[in-house]
């Protein structure tokens, strides 16, 4: 599987699990039925975890991308919520 390379530039092992739970917690403020939250974060998921197929290594802001593409077309209300969670966390970032 591939390697992930952080925005610091080290490198870790890809771990579907850590897309699966950046979706679930973006979609946790909407307000769309839990089922509809699961199918989501397992469509998504799934989507991502095949396009990394092959590949040796990855960037987090490809990951990124490649997630926001998708929930933008499966279920736009958890892309804007992740958009806005990253708007935050990234103020937060600057006054820190």
């Amino acid at each position: 599987m591939a390697e992930v390379i952080k925005k610091n530039g080290i490198k870790e092992p890809f771990d579907p699990e850590k897309i699966r739970k950046s979706i679930a917690g973006a979609a946790q403020p909407t307000d769309i039925p839990e089922e509809r939250k699961n199918e989501v974060v397992g469509q998504v998921t799934a989507t991502i975890v095949s396009a990394l197929e092959g590949r040796e290594e990855i960037k987090t802001s490809e990951i990124k991308e490649a997630i926001l593409s998708e929930l933008d077309r499966v279920e736009p209300s958890v892309a804007n919520a992740w958009r806005e969670y990253e708007q935050g966390k990234t103020k937060e970032e600057e006054t820190e």
